[in-house]
């Protein structure tokens, strides 16, 4: 394993991240979602080191944090740490200066394939332009772990593409892995292998992405039908103006459920079920 998360806990004031345990596997691309304020951002810090967690255990690479393991983790943060005078060309000689694996060639063989200038001021380039940048300056470093926080926010969907393109290319070694935090679920429907799902602080799971997609329904019911509906078999409900939405498990699916299906569930619909629905008391 690349990453371990066992047993995790960070308490503030008004929030816990409670018992937290997961895993980024070699090769594999991993889904983070929930909504703001789930916790997913001090999960990575506690992951990082970043921030000191209250108990629990983190290890990269199968020991406990250490400095020296920097050498071999990425991270992409929603906010750039990219200095806004800096040119594609300053970037390149402090960071061959600063990481032993720097990779002038492959840096600016992304530079080029992105149509990046580079001796242009970063604060004149897009925000597009900028992500990327700072993507390619991770993985030109030739990590083992890319941790990614919203890296794709702010993107027009060909930009996103390219940059999903990148992410795959990274883990194609199987010994490379990606923890990717987003709330764009439907970048993880192309190409995440596992997703965690963590709602006010607590996991809710951590699954691959075909047994997710396999193990839930969302089903849209009439006020009427949902009166009449077997409220066991109910995960989560939420009721609209004019209808109910229900998630419930595949393995309670009969057939007569099957006429309540309007489309294939996505990761959005459980979410949202997870996150707003409400628990059938009967």
């Amino acid at each position: 394993m690349n990453i371990e998360v066992n047993k995790l806990n960070k308490s503030f004031d008004e929030f816990t991240l409670s018992d937290i345990s997961i895993k980024l596997p070699k090769g594999k691309i991993v889904g983070l979602i929930g909504e703001n304020g789930a916790g997913k951002t001090t999960l990575i810090k506690c992951i990082l080191n970043v921030m000191h967690k209250d108990s629990g255990e983190v290890k990269l690479f199968g020991h406990p944090y250490d400095d020296a393991l920097k050498e071999n983790i990425g991270v992409v943060f929603d906010d750039s740490f990219l200095n806004e005078t800096f040119t594609i060309m300053d970037i390149n000689l402090i960071m061959k200066n600063i990481y032993k694996k720097w990779d002038s060639r492959l840096f600016f063989k992304y530079i080029k394939s992105f149509k990046i200038p580079k001796n242009k001021e970063i604060k004149k380039l897009s925000t597009g332009m900028k992500k990327k940048i700072e993507i390619a300056s991770c993985i030109s470093r030739h990590p083992r772990i890319l941790i990614l926080d919203e890296p794709t926010s702010g993107l027009d969907p060909v930009m996103r593409s390219e940059v999903l393109d990148m992410f795959q290319d990274f883990v194609s070694n199987n010994e490379n892995s990606i923890l990717l935090s987003t709330h764009i679920t439907s970048d993880l429907e192309h190409i995440a292998d596992d997703v965690i799902f963590i709602s006010n602080g607590k996991l809710i799971f951590d699954k691959p992405l075909k047994e997710v997609k396999d193990s839930y329904v969302v089903l849209e019911l009439t006020k009427d039908e949902f009166k009449k509906f077997n409220k066991k078999d109910i995960i989560r409900y939420k009721e609209n103006r004019l209808d109910y939405q229900v998630l419930i498990n595949k393995k309670n699916m009969k057939s007569d459920y099957k006429k309540y299906i309007k489309d294939l569930t996505r990761l959005d619909d459980i979410m949202l079920l997870y996150i707003r629905g409400q628990i059938c008391e009967d």
